[in-house]
């Protein structure tokens, strides 16, 4: 596989690169770079979360990259995620690993790291004041958006301040070429960028992919964290684990306007369906024209923009290739119960407390 080949692989349904020329650049002098993305351990795993990042991965080692998944314990907690239990927040983390492995991850090249082990030693602790030192507190003020907080916050918990300084030196501790994740995180790694330009250490490419709407429309299918959050709410989003008929009932419910922007149902197609699937076959009587096969999600797209293909056909359409690509989940997690079981008992006592 040739760099054009592998840009494009590494490029796919990307919302942003820093810079892509810096990009072809490492695919070129590289063939097996390696690439971090960090996760706070939070709850249980929706597609939003899991599957636009799982597909990316998969997308990147196709073109060489070994992949590091940091399981950003201490960074929960902080961030005061399930309660702010250290140990809960660890026992979620053996839950992630379960669950990027169902998705299909490469296991040869993805290694795991609690930021537990990553922190443990005085050069990273150094590493954090250099970064906090080359940086003014208005500007990592700026970046603790990338929690999904306010900086006013910041005036109750102290601990949020330190937030941004750990991100970025997660990326210089790990000595990664590329830094992934959604574009809310776009601020912390324009951070790392930054700081190692003033430092002069190793400056990482930075890879976005898109935010997905919650299916309930005016918000990010992000912004449903974990099961506590949700479940006043627990449409708003599709976990891995839901049952075929859940699926079909949230996607039926779901919000899906006319209008391209801010769609959960096609966003879903476009950074979920089709690149896992390749297609999206949609079942419908002949009265209605019959069965529609899309190979080029652009088509689907202009076909709804037109009014040749009804929400409730869109829907049905998605809901069934979600329950289809969510088959390998269920079954993974049949053979290897144990940390989703854990899992699931812990949150039910989150709910009860």
């Amino acid at each position: 596989m040739d760099t054009e080949e592998r840009l494009a692989i590494v490029l796919k349904n990307v919302q942003e690169v820093v810079t892509e020329q810096e990009m072809e650049e490492l695919l070129e002098s590289k063939d097996n770079p390696s690439a971090y993305i960090g996760f706070e351990p939070s709850g249980m795993m929706h597609v939003g979360q899991g599957m636009v990042c799982a597909n990316k991965i998969i997308d990147m080692q196709k073109a060489g990259f070994h992949v590091k998944i940091l399981l950003a314990d201490w960074h929960a907690y902080i961030n005061d995620k399930l309660g702010g239990d250290i140990e809960a927040i660890r026992r979620c983390g053996e839950y992630i690993k379960d669950c990027f492995l169902a998705l299909g991850v490469d296991p040869d090249n993805t290694e795991f790291i609690f930021a537990t082990d990553l922190m443990d030693g005085i050069g990273y602790w150094e590493r954090v004041l250099r970064v906090a030192k080359s940086n003014s507190v208005a500007r990592i003020k700026r970046a603790v958006d990338i929690m999904g907080r306010d900086a006013d916050e910041t005036e109750a918990d102290s601990s949020m301040l330190i937030y941004p300084s750990l991100q970025a030196t997660d990326i210089f501790e790990l000595d990664i070429d590329v830094a992934y994740a959604g574009i809310d995180q776009r601020r912390a790694h324009m951070l790392a960028r930054d700081t190692a330009e003033k430092m002069g250490w190793k400056k990482p490419v930075a890879l976005h992919t898109p935010v997905l709407s919650g299916l309930k429309g005016g918000g990010r299918m992000d912004a449903v964290k974990d099961v506590k959050m949700s479940k006043s709410d627990p449409d708003s989003c599709i976990f891995i684990h839901d049952a075929p008929e859940d699926v079909h009932r949230k996607i039926k419910g779901a919000y899906c306007p006319p209008d391209v922007d801010g769609n959960p149902i096609l966003e879903m197609a476009k950074y979920i369906v089709f690149p896992s699937l390749g297609e999206l076959r949609i079942e419908r009587p002949e009265k209605w024209g019959g069965d529609l096969h899309y190979t080029d999600y652009w088509d689907l797209e202009k076909d709804f923009q037109d009014d040749e293909l009804h929400p409730a056909d869109l829907k049905m359409g998605v809901a069934s290739a979600l329950v289809k690509m969510l088959e390998p989940v269920r079954k993974y997690f049949e053979e290897n119960p144990e940390n989703h079981e854990n899992m699931k008992k812990m949150m039910g006592s989150f709910e009860g407390s």
